[in-house]
């Protein structure tokens, strides 16, 4: 799959079922969140903005990934703060996935005035700190001992990425 092979459009409630096994393995990794079960479409929808939800599906429709926001704080003045998350299927990594998602939630929280994308990432997911990175991702700092995933405290890197156009 080359990127102009690929469709990025709005996620919708029925891709839940492939988005929901695109998470489950990530989950599977061990390396890209605490959560240890994929939730219900109606918990996880609850906990995701409604807008800046993409899907990225090859030519025959299949889903390759998919990136969401969901807010850091009810509190008015971080209205233009978003946390992000990016999930790419096993086998569409390293295939340009995640950095056509993570162009295009950029894309669409700056037109709709989000000053802030920031991201939390286990410190061992190498591969998805380069990727943050190379969209102007800043490393925050590391968050030491978090939480605990199988038994093992987990250092969470915090990253953000600021808007050049919103804000300033």
């Amino acid at each position: 799959m080359t990127v102009t092979e690929a469709r990025i459009r709005p996620m919708t409630g029925t891709d839940w079922p492939s988005v929901g096994a695109v998470y489950a393995a990530g989950i599977a990794t061990g390396q890209a969140t605490f959560e240890t079960e994929v939730p219900s479409w109606e918990s996880w929808d609850a906990a995701h903005t409604a807008e800046h939800r993409m899907v990225l599906t090859d030519a025959a429709g299949s889903l390759l990934g998919w990136a969401a926001c969901s807010t850091v704080s009810d509190r008015c003045v971080y209205a233009g703060v978003l946390e992000l998350s990016v999930y790419v299927a096993p086998d569409a990594r390293g295939r340009g996935v995640g950095s056509a998602l993570l162009a295009a939630v950029i894309g669409s929280t700056e037109a709709a005035g989000v000053w802030t994308l920031q991201a939390g990432i286990f410190a061992e997911n190498t591969a998805s700190l380069t990727l943050h990175a190379r969209h102007g991702f800043r490393v925050v700092g590391t968050r030491e001992r978090l939480g605990q995933r199988d038994g093992q405290w987990r250092d969470v890197v915090l990253v953000e990425r600021r808007s050049s156009t919103v804000g300033c």
